[in-house]
């Protein structure tokens, strides 16, 4: 696994007022997403994603939130399904825990989620939409 982070997705209550709170209060670009749905901000070299709270918990850890769930998940894009594949069970290897398999995902890309040794959500995933940098940065576009 190289050392990065691609992403921070957190989860919120609200993501009206929360992109609300980013944009017009922060002066932050949401630079994609889906309204109602997911709010992105390109940071410098990674990703901030904004998602509903529940949907959060739902899909890193197919439960409740406060259920082992922190609400907030970190995630290492690859290049390939393969390479999400790969990856989890390396991280499974080293001693963390499966939390769900890699599949196919709404978004159109593919992904699964593992927990390290203190419980934090990974999120693994190949997002054809986003490119990486040669340098490991990841991009909300190609631009």
């Amino acid at each position: 696994m190289d050392q990065r982070i691609s992403a921070v997705t957190l989860g919120v209550d609200d993501l009206d007022r929360s992109t609300r709170f980013y944009t017009e209060g922060l002066g932050w670009q949401q630079n994609g997403g889906e309204k109602g749905v997911i709010a992105f901000f390109q940071l410098n070299g990674f990703v901030l994603g904004l998602y509903d709270a529940q949907m959060l918990a739902d899909e890193a850890s197919g439960g409740a939130r406060g259920s082992g769930f922190g609400g907030m998940a970190l995630a290492h894009n690859v290049t390939s399904k393969e390479a999400v594949d790969d990856l989890l069970d390396q991280a499974v290897k080293a001693g963390g825990q499966l939390v769900k398999a890699a599949e196919e995902v709404f978004w159109g890309g593919y992904s699964g989620y593992f927990a390290d040794p203190d419980g934090h959500r990974w999120e693994v995933a190949y997002n054809p939409y986003w490119p990486i940098t040669e340098d490991g940065r990841t991009l909300l576009s190609a631009d």
